[in-house]
């Protein structure tokens, strides 16, 4: 269609609409406001009805066809602008996902279209599209334009409004923009700007151009900005103040507050504006992060100098601020109180009882300071007072009980000499039978379907759906096969090719045989099927698991299209993959019953998971067929030996300088390597040669990036230090670099069957190191599992800590932590057998030279071990040395504290708390 045709085009003429429509289509956006505006109201309605279908043609076209598809949507976005002439579908049209790009909306050419509206209009639509919280932050410049051409209030309510607003502020002080000009001018300039500046403290999330632009520093910069603006009278000061510190209390991210403690620095709060806020600083100092509960506290001791703060709320800051764990934020409001005894020692009847929450800190240092308060002040009449303070002193670390005893004039209960101690450990995993496969085709479909569409599962849902379908396949295929059609076969990957078959690369393991199960498969696509290319290079482990699972599933696939198996051999016993070895005598005496011979992947996997047991050999013997032979050979076989050699490397390994994987700089890691598995490599089916190949330990990463799940761990139920070498690249890059999520595994694989070994041991005592809390917790249950279970070698995995963190793979700040935690589930026996054997790498350095950072936390938390169980004995190897060390500093001090723990003497000596009370 020609240009000419389009403007001679008149307004009702009947082939008007199809030309805009056409226009549309071709993305000929220049012309649409001018044919839109020749529409009559009755075209403009009908254009209306037409464009949700041209917005459906626009999402349909390919990415490769950009050039039609900007044009389209300006246009698409012009014409509903001009045609709707209701604000609410006008808001919403303009709000589409589906119209815009990174760019936003044309707010000009938006204007253009929508300038002759009327105002009462306009303003319902700026409103609107401002309450749309996903696009009123990019909507702003037409919001603001559309309110300044309809007179009507600013949609200030609206976070996105306002947070479009703050970035608008802040992107004309970016100085390699035309005309830009400073913040300080833009926001004077801006009339609403003090609605809008208090508005800023209010949102639910703080605007993203404060978090880019509030350095005090910088001189343009919002803080800057702000307080000069409060000093000239633009901007009310009081307002600052007050928007500053209830943003504060309302609590974030740190990263999201620094900003607001930027203000207040820069405000610089008069005596009187600190004062007026006590309860917020003593809520910041109670339940802050901890640079804005510092500066919390620094604002309330220039209160308590100046006696603005009297010992009532004082001893409220005390009580909140005494039970956080940073030591500085504890050790300074301890000193505070120090002070206030000095300077009002009646002032003791209420402070002392707020100094006693420190009595349970973490850190028995700041346990000593508060208690040598109490010594210090406490005089021979408070009677009521040093009562109150026994009951408090239960909390108290036994190397401080002593000294409370004799202080408050009775023993606290939890120092009961009679009173044996008893080590608490979890309870040892049971191992849950797997339910039945489902009785019913319907069970067996509903399952299947809902592991389908979930895409992932346990070992307990895919193997009981796999043997389900196996199973029902070979009772009534024709019903399962009515049952699947109605709820799996469709979707893009159920798609036929030339012969009616479906492409199997596409389908999941559990699709590809529900799709011989309802003939979308020919045994030809099943059988003889070579590996895909990565596959027959050996490739990484993922890769050698998968390949067991194709050659399984593929076979069961065939079966059921050839010669229906009545069940599977591979079925677990257990949830975590094991087979019972007489329920599997027994599955093998059915098949010979009915004729048949095992199918060899089937066949292959069972023996992998059956428990070694050579009680149940004469059992699988007395069959008199080969597979019952064959399994009682693998029966009798020694199950700590194995047929796998894991021999581990006790160097460090090569620095891996990938980007995605380089460790911090001097650290080096421990690997493991994995010799050749003979019987499957030369009697099992060549889908599990890859598995069964030798692996060297270093630490790579594949394009594989998902963890081990549960059906790959049921491979080898019953061989948990294979696995463990196989995780531990993920566990140790969790400690060397910034990996998260790969300790997660350590749990379950301390549950599993079979020896545990040195590897599973180097796998937990690594993640004991691990980075994130979340790791370091999940090694510290699988410590606490092998503890239950009796299978923990203490020794071995603290040489393996030892080790680790003399090569820096495991920082002592990190194992203290981990150690902390499971010492506080009532392990401390435990704890202690684990870090006795690995202290001496931090004990055993030149006398002159500074301390490992995080030893004195380590010793710390060993010493506490050490006096809750009770356990006497022989020093580490250097305690005696770092114990005889000038200084009090955390590791002198602990260092003693062990010592004199492990000689038996609990506690010390009331003087020497008193001592400690500066």
């Amino acid at each position: 269609m020609s240009q000419t045709t389009e403007t001679t085009a008149t307004d009702d003429a009947p082939g008007a609409l199809g030309y805009v429509i056409d226009a549309i289509r071709a993305g000929r956006h220049a012309s649409i406001a001018s044919l839109v505006a020749r529409l009559s109201p009755a075209r403009r309605r009908e254009l209306s009805g037409e464009l949700p279908a041209l917005r459906k043609e626009l999402r349909d076209l390919g990415w490769n066809d950009w050039e039609r598809r900007d044009g389209m949507r300006v246009a698409l976005l012009l014409a509903g602008a001009g045609c709707h002439t209701g604000a609410a579908t006008a808001a919403s049209w303009l709000g589409s996902r589906v119209l815009r790009d990174w760019n936003g909306l044309p707010t000009e050419r938006l204007l253009g279209v929508l300038a002759d509206r009327d105002p009462a209009w306009l303003g319902d639509v700026a409103h609107r599209l401002a309450a749309r919280t996903s696009t009123a932050e990019e909507d702003y410049p037409l919001i603001r334009a559309l309110v300044r051409l309809a007179g009507c209030p600013l949609p200030t309510s609206s976070d996105g409004f306002v947070h479009g607003w703050a970035q608008d502020m802040a992107w004309l002080n970016v100085r390699d923009r035309p005309r830009a000009r400073r913040l300080s001018e833009a926001l004077r300039a801006d009339p609403a700007a003090p609605e809008l500046v208090a508005r800023l403290f209010e949102t639910v999330e703080p605007a993203d151009a404060l978090l880019r632009f509030g350095d005090p520093e910088q001189h343009e910069h919002w803080p800057a900005v702000l307080a000069r603006l409060a000093a000239d009278g633009t901007l009310e000061r009081s307002m600052l103040v007050r928007g500053t510190v209830s943003r504060l209390v309302r609590g974030g991210r740190p990263q999201h507050l620094r900003v607001f403690t930027a203000l207040l620095r820069t405000l610089d709060l008069t005596a009187e504006e600190e004062r007026e806020h006590t309860a917020d600083w003593i809520a910041l100092a109670a339940d802050g992060p901890s640079p804005v509960a510092a500066d919390a506290q620094q604002v309330l001791t220039r209160l308590w100098q100046s006696g603005e703060l009297p010992a009532e709320r004082l001893a409220e800051l005390a009580e909140a601020v005494l039970f956080r764990p940073e030591k500085k934020l504890v050790r300074a409001q301890l000193v505070l109180l120090g002070k206030a005894l000095r300077r009002d020692p009646k002032a003791r009847h209420v402070l002392l009882p707020a100094t006693a929450a420190a009595f349970g800190h973490q850190d028995t240092a700041l346990q000593e300071r508060a208690l040598a308060l109490a010594a210090r002040y406490l005089r021979p009449e408070d009677t009521a007072l040093r009562e109150e303070l026994a009951g408090q002193a239960e909390l108290l670390s036994p190397t401080h009980q002593a000294a409370a005893a004799e202080l408050f004039g009775t023993r606290p209960d939890g120092v009961a000499d009679d009173e044996p101690y008893a080590e608490v450990l979890p309870p040892a995993p049971v191992a849950r039978r797997l339910p039945p496969a489902p009785d019913t085709v319907a069970e067996t479909v509903e399952l299947v379907v809902a592991l389908v569409r979930a895409g992932q599962s346990d070992a307990a849902e895919f193997e009981t759906a796999l043997d389900g379908l196996v199973r029902h396949a070979h009772r009534d295929r024709p019903a399962l096969a009515e049952g699947l059609a109605g709820l799996l076969a469709d979707g893009w990957r159920w798609e036929t090719g030339t012969h009616g078959m479906v492409d199997i690369d596409r389908l999941d393991w559990l699709e590809v045989v529900a799709a011989a199960v309802l003939g979308r498969l020919r045994p030809t696509d099943l059988s003889d099927r070579p590996a895909p290319r990565s596959h027959r290079r050996g490739g990484c482990v993922h890769e050698a698991r998968d390949q067991v699972l194709r050659a399984r599933v593929y076979e069961a696939a065939h079966r059921v299209l050839t010669a229906p198996l009545p069940f599977l051999l591979a079925t677990p016993t257990w949830e975590t993959g094991t087979i019972d070895p007489e329920e599997l005598v027994g599955r093998l005496a059915a098949y010979g019953r009915e004729g048949l011979e095992p199918a060899p992947a089937d066949f292959a996997q069972a023996l992998l998971r059956v428990r070694r047991d050579p009680a149940a050999a004469p059992s699988a013997t007395a069959l008199g067929t080969p597979a019952g032979r064959r399994l009682a050979e693998w029966l009798a076989s020694p199950a700590e030996a194995g047929d796998r050699l894991v021999r581990q490397t006790r160097e460090p390994a090569v620095e891996d300088v990938r980007p995605w994987n380089r460790a911090r700089e001097g650290v080096r890691r421990l690997v493991v390597e994995i010799g050749g598995w003979l019987a499957p490599q030369h009697e099992f089916p060549p889908g599990f040669h890859t598995l069964a190949r030798p692996r060297s330990g270093t630490i790579e990463r594949c394009w594989h990036w998902h963890r081990m799940d549960g059906v790959h761990r049921a491979m080898l139920p019953e061989d948990r230090e294979t696995q463990a070498a196989w995780a531990l690249p993920e566990v140790t890059a969790c400690a060397t670099a910034d990996e998260s999520g790969g300790c997660a595994m350590l749990p379950p694989l301390a549950e599993l069957g079979g020896e545990a070994g040195p590897v599973l041991h180097l796998a937990v005592a690594t993640g004991l190191g691990a980075r994130h809390t979340e790791d370091r917790l999940a090694a510290v249950d699988a410590l606490l599992v092998l503890a239950a279970r009796g299978d923990l070698d203490t020794d071995r995995i603290g040489r393996d800590l030892a080790e680790l963190l003399g090569l820096g793979t495991v920082k002592p700040t990190r194992l203290a932590d981990a150690a902390r935690t499971a010492a506080a589930t009532g392990a401390y026996a435990t704890t202690w057998a684990v870090l006795a054997p690995a202290l001496p790498a931090l004990l055993t350095h030149p006398a002159a030279g500074p301390a490992p950072r995080g030893a004195g936390e380590l010793l710390a938390v060993a010493a506490d071990c050490v006096e809750r169980c009770g356990t006497t004995g022989p020093y580490p190897e250097g305690l005696d040395a770092a114990a005889d060390r000038k200084g009090s500093s955390q590791y002198v001090s602990q260092a003693r504290r062990l010592r004199t723990a492990l000689g038996g003497a609990v506690g010390g000596a009331l003087g020497g708390a008193v001592g400690g009370a500066g």
